[in-house]
């Protein structure tokens, strides 16, 4: 693994603190990454949701980093990642993520995503498989439809921004007893949604329009872990086992969660992320 050592300093493995990467896209966008975490294992590379950024994975982030190095990106149009002004297509963004292994040093990662990540990397795996060492799919789906109901988002955000779309979001994604228990997490998710660039939410709607790999699921060969959030509104428990059912020797945990496990769940997901990663 390229730039990935371990050092045992007085029989403490070396531990990374939070580093922040600008990395060059395939198309000439600009991405934001960090890196932070232990420097033995396999590293997971995050990749995150629509209308969000690498934050979602801070809870996950915290609870893996002393175990093997953890990086996190933000999609293009989300976060501080640029735009690109041609157009979004799901091979795009499965390029993006491989631009920032590249950038980094990373042969081989194990990638969890989640929701619209959770489709990059079932692309990743279709057409980059040599690069995944394992993938986790969490609170995703092969495909998206309907169309017109990203169509209508995308328009919407075009036209008033995403701060209109901020409220229902946040209900889709936390459980009402999440949010009256955690209210500052709460707000500090819905400030991240709102703070999503309208052309950049717009244009990632349009992948989860058209996107769909579920007539190739078949085809991943790699160790895969499904996760479901028992009370998704967005991506159901049923919709996590189309892909455990389509992708032979998958496993599949569901989590007491809505669609934004990784901090609903956090403790559990890093759990069923260290176990996973552990048998890789």
């Amino acid at each position: 693994m390229r730039g990935l050592r371990s050092r045992a300093e007085g029989g403490l493995m070396d531990i990374s603190p939070l580093t922040r990467h600008t990395v060059a896209g395939p198309e000439g966008n600009a991405l934001a990454a960090s890196s932070m975490g232990s420097r033995q294992g396999l590293p997971i590379l995050f990749g995150n949701s629509l209308a969000a950024d690498m934050s979602m994975w801070d809870e996950v982030a915290e609870r893996l980093q002393a175990e093997r190095l953890i990086v996190r990106y933000d999609m293009r149009g989300h976060g501080a990642s640029e735009i690109v002004a041609e157009g979004t297509t799901l091979e795009g963004l499965g390029r993006d993520a491989l631009a920032v292994m590249d950038a980094l040093g990373l042969e081989r990662v194990v990638y969890c995503g989640l929701s619209l990540g959770g489709l990059v990397g079932m692309w990743l795996a279709l057409n980059a498989p040599e690069r995944l060492a394992g993938l986790v799919l969490a609170n995703t789906a092969a495909s998206f439809p309907p169309a017109s109901m990203w169509e209508d988002r995308a328009a919407a955000a075009r036209r008033d921004g995403v701060s209109s779309l901020v409220a229902p979001t946040l209900e889709r994604w936390l459980t009402p007893a999440f949010r009256e228990a955690n209210p500052e997490r709460s707000e500090d998710i819905a400030r991240m949604i709102g703070a999503t660039p309208g052309a950049g939410y717009a244009a990632c709607c349009g992948v989860l329009a058209s996107a769909d790999v579920s007539g190739r699921l078949g085809e991943i060969a790699l160790p895969v872990l499904v996760i479901a959030g028992d009370t998704d509104p967005s991506t159901p428990p049923a919709r996590a086992e189309e892909l455990h059912r389509a992708i032979a020797g998958s496993e599949l945990v569901t989590l007491s969660a809505a669609h934004l496990s990784a901090v609903e769940a956090a403790d559990d997901m890093a759990d069923a992320l260290r176990r996973f990663a552990a048998r890789i």
